[in-house]
């Protein structure tokens, strides 16, 4: 009796040993008003059997962007660091340097075909001999299908760049910025577009400020934005310090084809192009051999930008991608969290919790565990692509969306972080590089109105597992 009364004492020792906070990272949830009820937390050295805590790890939380791991590990997995996206142009009778029909773009989800690229996608076709089209130009957005939603549905804020959705075809993230530019050493501001669009309008009643630049400058200026498919008109109120320098706004504006019209028509112009037709959405030609087909950049460039940056869009479109090239064409939300959760069955990883919606964390019903996501972190520090994840997680104190937090300290440097932010919701996952040089997974999920106080106690568990 006496036997198994001490292998029972030493088990119930052992757990309460493994689910211990430590003292700093009580202090700082107290200090913050966060009940331990609402925190999930989880710390294992990567290829340990046993965690060094797991406090309430098994349950169910909101994660936000920190889900953006699932969905990147995932993808780098599945589809290779070097997969890239195809965007192809088709043109409708090609007679001289003129296009007597329509030009067609059919998109395979490239989620980085950025400004610079789409304009040298453009030249590309004008080096093809391409002048003067007659015709349309018809977008193809076949290869994904998501369903119809209002921009305005999760915050209210359809405006807000994060919210854009996205879309087989997508150029520059439909992003627009309003850029700040003091100027006359401080005593004036310009506010400008970029891109500069006809269809859109900018009324700025901004006036300069002197003082520091505060770290929340943006909820100073009050946004007033009337946003429809082929125009939009913004207005800005507020003041601005001086001190901020240069700094943008962006905004989700337009549709995908009102803001695709107004960048091919200004980028076409400007290389030389004319263009006489208008937009619509339709299908490319089956069957015939694209006159260009534009290549990406890699995937892993494309998730160090997702991470790094906690890019939604990004990561909504991998999210798509992963759909489409397991389950086929058309990619959709629901085949690429059924991708991702074949591939956790077959590494033996059951997450029965898991709730994928978009695999960007921009979601009220996503749901993973702490110990969901360290089992899934420990597996990705064991996995080939390891070095490609390790390079997107943002570098505590350094970039990314820790570059403000944890600098000037011991431990900048040697963690990679990813970070999570929403109303009530505060998380962190990654790893920490500890002086004894061990590496150690962290992951500190917060579900609470006071969620947004929990920087102090995630940076306290941090440093802890730095001291290991």
């Amino acid at each position: 009796m006496h036997h198994w009364y001490l292998i029972f004492s030493l088990f119930f020792a052992a757990l309460a040993r493994a689910e211990a906070l430590p003292s700093a990272v009580v202090k700082a949830l107290q200090q913050a008003e966060i009940p331990q009820s609402a925190v999930g937390i989880y710390v294992r050295e990567v290829g340990s059997a046993k965690p060094e805590i797991a406090h309430l790890a098994d349950q169910a939380m909101n994660p936000a962007s920190v889900m953006k791991l699932v969905t990147t590990y995932a993808a780098l997995e599945l589809l290779g660091p070097s997969y890239t996206w195809k965007t192809d142009v088709y043109v409708d009778g090609l007679n001289g340097e003129a296009v007597s029909g329509n030009v067609y773009i059919k998109g395979h989800g490239d989620p980085a075909l950025n400004l610079e690229d789409f304009w040298l996608m453009l030249r590309a076709l004008r080096q093809r001999g391409v002048r003067l089209i007659k015709g349309d130009l018809v977008l193809d957005q076949s290869y994904f299908d998501l369903p119809k939603s209002d921009p305005n549905d999760f915050d209210n804020k359809g405006y807000r760049a994060y919210n854009t959705f996205p879309d087989a075809t997508l150029i520059s993230f439909k992003a627009v910025s309003a850029r700040f530019i003091p100027s006359g050493n401080g005593l004036s501001l310009r506010v400008i577009l970029d891109p500069d669009l006809p269809q859109i309008k900018l009324q700025s009643q901004v006036s300069v400020k002197a003082g520091r630049c505060p770290d929340d400058w943006r909820d100073g200026i009050d946004k007033e934005v009337q946003n429809g498919p082929n125009a939009a008109t913004i207005v800005l109120r507020g003041k601005y310090a001086a001190d901020c320098g240069e700094k943008s706004l962006q905004f989700n504006l337009l549709s995908n084809p009102g803001f695709t019209a107004g960048i091919f028509r200004q980028l076409w112009t400007e290389i030389g192009g004319t263009w006489l037709g208008s937009i619509k959405e339709g299908a490319a030609p089956v069957g015939e051999r694209p006159l260009l087909s534009w290549e990406s950049q890699p995937l892993a460039e494309a998730v160090r930008d997702t991470n790094k940056w906690s890019n939604n869009l990004m990561a909504r479109t991998i999210l798509l991608s992963l759909g489409a090239e397991r389950l086929g064409a058309p990619g959709t939300p629901e085949k690429g969290a059924r991708a991702i959760k074949t591939w956790l069955a077959q590494k033996g990883l059951e997450f029965p919790e898991l709730v994928i919606e978009n695999g960007a964390g921009l979601s009220r019903r996503e749901r993973i565990s702490a110990k969901s996501l360290g089992y899934l972190l420990n597996d990705a520090g064991l996995s080939p692509v390891m070095p490609e994840l390790m390079s997107s997680l943002p570098i505590a104190g350094t970039d990314g969306t820790m570059k403000k937090r944890l600098k000037n300290n011991d431990i900048t440097g040697r963690a990679h972080i990813k970070t999570g932010t929403l109303d009530g919701v505060k998380t962190i996952a990654g790893y920490v590089h500890s002086k004894s040089g061990k590496q150690y997974v962290v992951i500190f999920l917060v579900n609470h109105a006071n969620a947004g106080e929990a920087d102090l106690a995630q940076d306290a568990l941090l440093q802890w597992a730095y001291q290991k």
